[in-house]
Parts: structure tokens; sequence; C-alpha cells
């Protein structure tokens, strides 16, 4: 039987299904969104931004309406070729780096280097990372907002016009290395301005007298207020004895006014950028650029483990308070179940928008309430974990009904001089239950009636005297530079950490002190560029950016208006400014390899020894400072203050390497009395305390 003849059949390839390519900023990012949109799409970074102007010149053609001269970011080249390589492949593009003026311009480099149409809907924004709201995004893309990267671009041109147009000046008539910018020129005029005031201020002396007053066995504190019901101030301690001259301290003392009130204390509302970075700083000790960083990887996402990959908070960068009706819900069901309806306000706080704030987002907000620190403590680390809890209860106090102290005012009276003392007593915490800040504490007062006697104890006369303004730290710079309306949330961080780069002013004490170099670069702006000072003007000048955004201001125009009058100042600068010889100061001893005297010369990072020979003795040595403490390990040298590579102050042995003792905190030359090891003052909040390192013995701190 003949065998039937069989035909080989070769299965068909399956084409490759195409896939969207979505585009973002970061790998971080692109991972957590990658995951939420399923297999169909693909989703890759940018690494940021990938155009800029050239470094190597001005980039704008000043003949043809400012046009800017953008090219490939050196070391992006990859990148480009890259996301080229995968938009050929895609069966769609879609633009989704951040929802604010910068990533409105990163999309629309990217639509010109990937060849896309800027008419087509291709832009993606999301206020927050998480699966719903990307995938809601992903349903309504619309067209690049051009207003949007027109406010962006004018601020990069008009921040390039001032950079390369002054800082040559700077460099020929000052020294190399130097730079001038909007923002940074009124931050540091703020830091001089506030330092020339601390120097012309003339203290005034003023006394005051506290006095203890008991009522049967119980004891309460009073203060001096006047005589005769009236207010009176203490110049000098003639006036205080005169006051107590006129009490009789074996007479009773009058109840002469009683007044009890309760009083309500609302929470803050959500944070924006700036009260982020400002409270980061004060209560986490946070540097701003710290508390950005923190905040960008929360927003971007976390593995959480079961959960997946999820975005934390809302975009960080916003100026508004504003907070979705969801978000308000969904507090609402957190707070009745876990602290009872008493606690859920019916009509949450809403703060009130700074003048020129653009409201375009939501404020700073964890994206699930009932993703509480606690239970993510495992999964963050530990600035993350720092950070997040800070947003996380400021949020949800903000969510909160008032706290409620009943407070009491009593008036106490002889001979017709008058004390006063103030209580309080917490009758309903309210959102203090949560967001507690030292400032709660009761003071509680006997209960005293109008016509009661009492008797002083005794009285504490003391000396006072007014004091200066204090130095800006990072957060009350912040806090200035928005209430004057100058820069934006995406320019405080990158601000401060130039002025110091440039070493303009220096941080000591987590206060800003300006420089001799600052100080130099400052009246130069001061003298010939009167407007870049100006903070009205800056001011007014942000205001027309965002009018550029909102549609009603040409981008083209707002530029020529400003660069105008000031091309003028820079042309006269440069024939008026004379160059600026900033002297070496002399060391007083000589090079230990060539024998010229050494000098002191200002670097990047402050003042350091240097060769007068310089180029031809490259000899160095850093500035160091004695305590005055003899090295408590060697008993040979001296404890000197040094700097780590973090410009962080910490002490060691001059003798090193020879004696390698080091230590963060400052040695204070005594040894502890319980186990012979050298003490150290510690540094605490509001002050000091001399301790031991080995937990043994501690002094009472000092302020």
């Amino acid at each position: 039987m003949p065998t039937k003849a069989t035909t080989k059949t070769t299965p068909r390839k399956r084409k490759k299904t195409q896939k969207k390519l979505v585009i973002v900023e970061s790998p971080a990012k692109a991972k957590t969104i990658e995951k939420y949109l399923g297999r169909t799409y693909k989703v890759v970074p940018s690494l940021g931004h990938v155009r800029d102007l050239p470094k190597s010149s001005m980039g704008i053609d000043f003949e043809h309406n400012y046009d800017p001269h953008y090219i490939s970011i050196r070391g992006k080249g990859d990148v480009i070729k890259g996301l080229r390589s995968e938009a050929k492949k895609a069966k769609a593009v879609y633009l989704a780096s951040d929802p604010d003026r910068e990533g409105e311009s990163i999309a629309w480099h990217l639509a010109h280097l990937l060849n896309l149409d800027v008419t087509d809907k291709n832009r993606v924004t999301f206020n927050e990372i998480t699966k719903d709201a990307v995938k809601e995004a992903f349903k309504t893309p619309r067209t690049i907002d051009m207003d949007l990267v027109n406010a962006q671009q004018a601020r990069r041109i008009l921040d390039r016009l001032v950079g390369y147009s002054i800082s040559p000046l700077l460099w020929k008539k000052v020294k190399k290395g130097l730079s001038a910018g909007r923002v940074q020129s009124i931050a540091l005029a703020l830091i001089i301005q506030r330092e020339n005031e601390i120097k012309a201020f003339q203290p005034e002396e003023y006394w005051t007298i506290d006095g203890d007053f008991k009522k049967g066995r119980s004891q309460f504190a009073a203060s001096f207020y006047g005589l005769n019901g009236k207010k009176k101030g203490l110049k000098d301690n003639a006036a205080v004895q005169a006051i107590l001259q006129q009490v009789d301290k074996n007479a009773p003392f009058a109840i002469t006014n009683v007044v009890r009130k309760e009083r309500k204390r609302s929470p803050q509302p959500p944070f924006t950028t700036s009260s982020m970075q400002q409270d980061a700083n004060r209560k986490l000790n946070f540097r701003t650029r710290k508390t950005m960083m923190a905040a960008q990887q929360l927003y971007e996402g976390i593995n959480l483990g079961k959960e997946g990959t999820q975005g934390l908070i809302t975009y960080m960068r916003t100026d508004s308070t504003r907070i979705s009706s969801l978000a308000k819900h969904e507090a609402s069901t957190f707070l009745h179940e876990k602290y009872g309806a008493e606690y859920a306000a019916t009509k949450p706080i809403k703060g009130k928008l700074p003048e020129g704030a653009q409201d375009a987002h939501e404020a700073i907000r964890p994206t699930s309430v009932f993703r509480t620190p606690a239970s993510l403590k495992e999964r963050l680390n530990k600035d993350q974990f720092r950070l997040y809890q800070l947003i996380w209860n400021r949020f949800v106090a903000s969510q909160m009904t008032n706290a409620i102290m009943d407070t009491m005012a009593v008036t106490i009276e002889q001979n017709g001089v008058t004390f006063r003392a103030n209580g309080s007593k917490m009758k309903f915490d309210g959102f203090l239950k949560i967001y507690k800040d030292g400032k709660e504490k009761d003071n509680l007062l006997p209960d005293l009636e109008i016509g009661d006697a009492v008797n002083l104890a005794k009285t504490d006369p003391a000396q006072h005297f007014t004091q200066p303004p204090a130095r800006y730290s990072e957060a009350n710079l912040i806090k200035a530079l928005e209430e004057n309306g100058v820069g934006r949330p995406s320019t405080y961080a990158p601000t401060l950490d130039t002025i110091q780069r440039r070493y303009y002013v220096k941080l000591v004490g987590r206060r800003f002190e300006p420089t001799e170099l600052g100080e130099i670069v400052d009246k130069i702006i001061k003298d010939y560029f009167p407007d870049i000072v100006n903070v009205g003007f800056t001011a007014d000048l942000e205001d027309e950016l965002d009018g550029i955004e909102a549609g009603k201001q040409d981008w083209v125009k707002v530029v020529d208006d400003f660069y105008k009058p000031f091309s003028t100042e820079v042309a006269h600068a440069e024939d008026a400014i004379e160059k600026i010889q900033i002297r070496d100061e002399p060391a007083g001893f000589d090079c230990d390899i060539c024998g010229a005297p050494m000098v002191i010369k200002m670097g990047r990072y402050g003042k350091f020894y240097a060769c007068s020979r310089f180029p031809d003795c490259r000899n160095t040595k850093p500035i160091v400072k004695e305590i005055g403490v003899v090295c408590p390990v060697c008993h040979q040298g001296q404890v000197i203050e040094r700097k780590s590579k973090k410009n962080r102050i910490f002490y060691g042995c001059s003798r090193y390497p020879d004696c390698d003792f080091v230590s963060w905190d400052k040695p204070v030359g005594r040894d502890c009395p319980k186990d012979g090891h050298y003490l150290v003052q510690k540094k605490i909040r509001g002050g000091s305390q001399i301790v031991c390192p080995n937990g043994d013995y501690e002094e009472a701190p000092q302020k």
C-alpha cells in the first residue's frame, strides 16, 4: 500500500505588536508608570532636559525677535538616539514630563527632536503618580501648551541675558568664575541688607520684673505690667528700684480682674513648595536641596512590596493650598474611622493664595491618606520617612477641627503697682492630636476670683537688651523671597545652592553670612544694574512671566522691554567699572617649600594659605582654627576646627596623621568626673550641653 506524501508547513511568524511610547524625565518615574499602563505601553526616561542654549555663547538672535538657538545637551547624544529609535517603532508617542512650565518645555523640546507634530494631542499630565490618576490622564491627552512653553522660554532667555552680560564683566573686573542672576542677586542683596542692619543696630536696655505669688498652698508666676492699670516700660535699674520701693512685700495683693475666655487655634493649610521647604528646614534641619530630592523620590514612586511601586505624594512644585474634593472626602473618612466625627472638620481651612500665585496644581499631600507614615516606615529611608511624615501630618491636620483652649488672664494690684498672669488649659485637642509643635503645654493658674488676696513670695528683676534682627536661615530667606514675589517654587533650591557655590555667602550655625566677595559683587550690581536688585522690578517681571503663561502677554515684548534699557546699563558698566584688585593678605609666615612669603587667598570654598610665588610654587595649606584645647588622645597637639567634604565642621588633632583623633562634637578640655573620658559640647535645640560621649554624665543645658 503506497504511503501518502506529507507536506511540511512552516509556522507563520507572529507580527510583533507595536507599543505606544511614553517619555518621562526619570527612570524611577518611568518604572512606576509602566507598571500602571500595562503591556501595550513602553515608558522610557529622557533623563531631564535634552536641549538648551549653548554654554559657549549667548545663543540668542537679537536681530530676529530674540530667537533662541537651542542645541542638544552635551552627553545626551546616546539618550536622544535611543529616543528617536523607540519613537520610530512606536504606534504613538506621548510626552508625560512634569505638569509645570519646565515639564512643558521638556515636552516641546522632545517634540522637535523626534519630529512630532506639536499640534497633535500627545501631551499627558498628572498631579499624582497613582494608577487611577495616570490611567485617567491617558484618556484625555492634549496638545502642548505653547503659553507655558513661552513663559519658560522667556524666563530662560531673561536669565541668559542677565547671566551672560554681567558675568563676563565680573570675570574681567573682579575674579574668574563669578556669576550673576536675577533671583540670586535679590537673595544676596537681602542677606547683605540684613547684615548691614545688624551692624548698624544699637542695643537698648530694658528691664522686667517677674514675681512669684501664693494663694494658700498654690504658687503661680506673674510679670510686672504697669502703674495704675496703664502699661509702663522699665528702662533701667533705677526705674525697677522705684517700683520695688512702692511695693509692700508684707501686705497682700488684690485680684482686681479675672478674664476667662475660650480660645480657638486653627490648623495651617497643607504645604506649598515654599512652606514645605521652610518647615523641613526648621523641624528636620533639612537643607532645601535635600528636601526637594526626598520629595522628588516620594512623588516618582517607592516600591511598597505587594502594592508595587506607588507615588506617595502629589507634585511637589506648587504655590497652591487647594485640595481636590476626592482627597478631602478620603481624609474625612479616615478621620471618622480613626478618631471620630468630632475631629473631622466639616469646612476644612482654606489657605490664602500669595499674590501672583499660579494655582496650577493642588497643594502637596499624600496620594492616599490611608498610607500612614507608620505603615510605610520599613519601605522608606530615613530622609524619605521624615519628610513623608511631615507632609502627611500637615495635610491630615488641615482637614481637622480647631483646638480649643480655656484661657485665664488675671490682674494683680497693690498700691497702684500692677502685675499680670496668664494661664491656659487644653479643652479639646482637635488637630493637635497629630500635629504637635511644642506650644501645647498647659499653664495652670489656681482658681482665682476678683477680690481674692494673694501674697508676693519673691521678685526677680532682670536686665535685658534689645536684639538685632537675626540673620536669614534657609527657611527665612525662602519666606522673604516668596513674600516679595521674587522667584517661583522651582527656583528657590537652585538659587540658594548657587549663592553658596559661588562663595557669595556661607552658612554659619544654619544662618547666612555674606562673604567679602559677595559684598563686592552686590555693590557692583547695585551701582550699575539697580533694576536687577530692585525687588519690585523683579516681582513685576515674575508677574509678566505669569501673564505669558496665561496667554495675556507676548514673550518677545516682555524680553524686549527688559533688554533695551538693560543693554544700555551693560555698555555703561563696561566703561565705568574699574578693575577691583582683591589683594592677598600676608599670612605672617614663609613657604616651607621655597621660602617666599605665604599669603591668604580667596578660593571657591573660602580662604586658604598659598605661596605668593604662585604659579611657580603651588604650595597651599588650609586655614585651621585652634579652639584652645589640647588633644585629649595624644596630649601633644592642639584640637583644631576642620571641615568635611560636605562643609560640615568637625574637630581633629593638629598632629594628624600621627594622631587620628576626630570628633563631630567640640571637646571642652575637661574630663568626665565619672569615667575620665573627655567631655564635649553637644548642640541641642535652643542651645548646647556639655556631655560625656559615653552617656555617663551631662551638665545643665546652656542657651
